[in-house]
């Protein structure tokens, strides 16, 4: 072989063998992946759950919607200015759970942030829910398994789910993005409209807005 051959050849050798390692190095630094999936989809059953709230009350979702109960989740993060804006400095949580608490509506909040992150605690969160005059239970789901099984993205996030056990709408609360103003389109308003009167939701999916969801590094 020449040595013009053998030249080629060792470069050849060296490529695929540095490809291998970059393709190594690549999969070692990817981001471990959450053992748990999302599966709630629009139009389809919610995916069932059982959580304890502020108080060690336990909630699942089957027994409400067997009760013939609809259902509201908002994901939470006291320390989220997306959250005040609807919490303080607008009541848009506050008067949308009352417009329908008495029509058979049941409003869980949800906060799937891990222990040491920002908004997290029982304590914290039994004085949030006091200062935000929250009249609905507020849910701790520390490993994140409920928020990653719905794909709660942002705080707020929004579900509702039919008397039937059915997805009927997830996204944004409203159609304003801003963290002060609200929008002229409540959309879970819009849908417990159309729930309780027996008619089918126009807007069932919409893009939520808000601070990220402050899961751990490991699914649930």
């Amino acid at each position: 072989m020449s040595k013009a051959k053998k030249l080629l050849a060792g470069l050849a050798g060296c490529l695929a063998i540095g490809g291998v390692m970059l393709s190594s190095t690549a999969t070692a630094s990817e981001p471990e992946k959450s053992a748990t999936k999302q599966v709630a989809k629009v139009g389809e059953k919610a995916p069932n759950f059982v959580l304890k709230d502020l108080d060690g009350k336990e909630h699942e979702l089957a027994k409400y919607t067997a009760d013939g109960k609809i259902v509201v989740l908002e994901w939470f993060n006291a320390e989220c200015p997306f959250v005040k804006k609807h919490h303080t400095l607008n009541k848009t949580m506050y008067e949308t759970h009352k417009a329908f608490k008495d029509k058979d509506v049941v409003w869980i909040a949800i906060n799937s942030g891990a222990p040491g992150e920002q908004g997290t605690g029982v304590e914290f969160n039994k004085k949030a829910v006091k200062d935000f005059e929250m009249a609905y239970p507020l849910a701790l789901d520390e490993s994140g398994k409920v928020g990653r099984m719905y794909g709660a993205k942002t705080t707020p996030h929004m579900y509702v789910i039919d008397r039937n056990g059915i997805l009927a709408y997830a996204g944004a609360i409203d159609n304003n993005r801003s963290a002060r103003q609200v929008g002229d389109i409540n959309y879970v308003k819009d849908a417990l409209k159309a729930l309780t009167s027996g008619e089918t939701v126009a807007t069932r999916e919409t893009e939520a807005y808000g601070c990220s969801v402050k899961y751990g590094k490991k699914g649930g």
